[in-house]
């Protein structure tokens, strides 16, 4: 596979997605602590990031993230175990994909027209 070609895994668990972004959502928050500093870094508000949190929180029998209400400090966001156990089946299954249409994909991006890149 190129560097130019991404392959983007998208499940419809009940007919609810679970992406990219929430993956990388539950990431940030991992890494950081903050469903703030996760919208952030995503460039998105902080409502988006909220709406993903709350949406896997109530697609799973438990939640992927708990939070904490604000106040002076500020509130804060933990992953869950089982958090952390959805990002690692995720990834998983994305590198699985990856692997399984390795080939195929080869094979189409050698057939591909050259890209010409315009200088200015």
């Amino acid at each position: 596979m190129n560097d130019m070609t991404r392959v983007l895994l998208r499940l419809y668990l009940s007919d609810r997605p679970l992406g990219p972004g929430k993956v990388q959502v539950l990431e940030l928050i991992r890494d950081g602590g903050s469903i703030s500093e996760a919208a952030r870094s995503m460039k998105m508000s902080y409502r988006s990031a909220w709406l993903l949190v709350d949406s896997m929180n109530s697609q799973f029998r438990r939640p992927v993230v708990n939070t904490t209400l604000g106040g002076r400090g500020g509130g804060s966001a933990t992953l869950t175990d089982f958090g952390a156990d959805v990002i690692r089946r995720y990834r998983s299954m994305e590198r699985a994909t990856r692997r399984a249409i390795e080939k195929d994909l080869t094979a189409l991006e050698r057939s591909l027209r050259s890209v010409r890149r315009k200088t200015g």
